[in-house]
Parts: C-alpha cells; structure tokens; sequence
C-alpha cells in the first residue's frame, strides 16, 4: 500500500512525501523549485529537482511528530497506533509550529 502525504511549507505546496513498500521518498514540485523565493524545508532536504529516498521516515519528518501528553491525546482520540510513524505524522502535523506542515494527500488544504 502506498500512502502519500502534501508537505507544504508556509502555506505554499512544497512537495510531496511517499511511503511505499520500499521505504520512503520525498520531493519537490517543480513549481515551488521554480519561484525565486523558495526555500528548502530542512537543511537535510536542500532545494533539488532529484527526489530523496530513505528506507525509514526521514528524521526531519519524524521530528514533526510531537510527543508526551499531545501525542498520547491523538493516540487516544483517533485510535492512532503509535508505532505508525507516518500515520502519526498525516493526523498529528497539519498544525505544527514551525513553518511545515503535513496533510493527506486525499485531503485538500483550504485556507
């Protein structure tokens, strides 16, 4: 089963991040590479038309994921497993605090 998720960065679609049965990919659209005032989610996934592969959920991803008392209340709330780190990441990270922020692909981001 492949599962995809929007990775969008202050409100403008940055790429796209993929898990597969081979682990995981991330990259960006074309269009964000295009504008002159893009900047690179991570300093680990710096701006590159080339895609990123990763047998395990990137780091920088996996960090996006809170922990303790908000993660124990996504957990519970939406019958999360905890050992699914993606999922976590697609129901946990539309809000975050920094400037990334994560959604299903299925689902559209309205602003």
């Amino acid at each position: 089963m492949v599962r995809q998720a929007k990775i969008y960065f202050q409100d403008k679609l940055a790429g796209v991040l993929v898990e597969g049965d081979n682990g995981y990919s991330f990259q960006y659209e074309q269009e964000y590479l295009e504008k002159s005032n893009s900047k690179s989610i991570s300093l680990t996934l710096p701006l590159t038309e080339q895609p990123y592969h990763s047998k395990v959920l990137f780091p920088f991803f996996d960090g996006l994921i809170p922990e303790g008392w908000l993660l124990e209340i996504g957990e519970k709330h939406w019958k999360l497993n905890p050992r699914d780190r993606f999922e976590l990441l697609i129901n946990l990270c539309r809000d975050t605090i920094g400037a990334v922020s994560v959604y299903p692909m299925e689902e559209e981001k309205y602003d």
